[in-house]
């Protein structure tokens, strides 16, 4: 009897962040391919009875192909097997995992997908900040910084244009071009921004700084990312009740 692949959701470090039904594909898996940003902690629940083995990267070096990690779960999956996918925060959001699901239809390979806590979320409730809100934040945007560098000025006015919050996933460290690119898509040099690594990890770390000083900021170890826009500001009490003054200033 063929096995099954499930690609599950680790979430951002904390496994009391897991999903219970993640936590049971774990216990029960036979093999478990994990992407190298998924926490000690988490892979500390996998059953001693099980395979673990990493294919993630490392400085963006990948130390298996992609179409290895696709050979790992069909070859497991037929031979009977239950494979857990591991992949760190939720695994459709810049996890491949598109690629994945596409090679096991191919495949004729049963599996299942298991949602887990994106690092966005994860760094936005660190930081006791909404992502969204009524009064000035109504769209929220998650990007790669891989991918930024291939956006055109209109992508770019159009992740920049008001009442948005910015998630820039894998910021790399090259925040100059970042910025300059959303600065020349209208947002204000005073836009506010957070940058956190390791969010709910024992060594989280979440600083605030503006549009404008970001390309001074030290890059951050991941995993990480940046919060942009003005629920950024809620970080630090003092900015946020600033916004909302220049808010009643503004209706009145």
């Amino acid at each position: 009897m063929d096995g099954k692949v499930t690609l599950v959701g680790a979430g951002p470090g904390d496994p009391e962040l897991l999903t219970l039904k993640a936590v049971r594909a774990i216990e029960r898996a036979d093999l478990v391919l994990y992407d190298d940003l998924v926490s000690e902690a988490v892979l500390e629940l996998v059953p001693p009875t099980a395979v673990a083995a990493s294919v993630g990267k490392r400085a963006g070096r990948a130390l298996v192909t992609q179409a290895e990690i696709h050979r790992r779960m069909i070859e497991a999956a037929r031979a009977g097997l239950a494979v857990v996918r591991l992949k760190g925060g939720d695994p459709l959001i810049f996890g491949r995992a598109g690629e994945e699901i596409e090679a096991l239809r191919l495949a004729g390979v049963d599996f299942e997908i298991v949602p887990g806590v994106t690092a966005a979320l994860a760094a936005a409730a660190a930081a006791r900040i909404p992502l969204t809100d009524r009064r000035f934040s109504s769209k929220l945007i998650f990007l790669s910084a891989h991918r930024a560098g291939e956006w055109s000025l209109d992508e770019w006015r159009s992740a920049a244009a008001g009442e948005s919050t910015i998630a820039v996933y894998m910021p790399g460290e090259n925040y100059l071009d970042l910025a300059a690119e959303l600065l020349a898509g209208g947002l204000s040099e005073d836009a506010p921004v957070l940058l956190v690594t390791g969010a709910s990890r024992p060594g989280e770390s979440i600083s605030a700084t503006t549009l404008g000083d970001l390309p001074s900021c030290g890059h951050l170890d991941p995993p990480s990312l940046l919060l942009i826009g003005a629920v950024a500001g809620f970080y630090d009490w003092q900015a946020e009740a600033d916004v909302l003054e220049a808010l009643r200033v503004t209706a009145t």
